[in-house]
């Protein structure tokens, strides 16, 4: 089997979100998270692939990145001060 876009889930401090999923999306999240079990060797609930998944979702999407990108700019506003994000820290999505 091909890799999945989904890898280990991190042990983070959770934000409960209650959402309403069409009944296709959840069989198929059910069977994604048979797949990811399968592969890891751990259990994985359904429930633990959704952040994950909305996270990879977020990263790759182009044009999110170009819009926070630049409101991050207008933010800063247009004077040099745009070195403050160079941090250290990787906190863009989609780099």
């Amino acid at each position: 089997m091909a890799r999945l876009k989904i890898g280990a889930i991190a042990d983070d401090t959770p934000i409960k979100v209650t959402v309403v999923l069409p009944a296709a999306v959840h069989r198929d999240l059910v069977s994604y998270a048979q797949a990811t079990s399968d592969e890891s060797g751990q259990s994985i609930e359904p429930t633990q692939l959704v952040g994950p998944m909305l996270r990879k979702f977020m990263a790759t999407d182009r044009a999110f990145a170009r819009w926070r990108r630049s409101r991050r700019s207008a933010e800063l506003g247009s004077s040099g001060d745009r070195h403050v994000l160079g941090t250290g820290t990787d906190d863009t999505i989609g780099r």
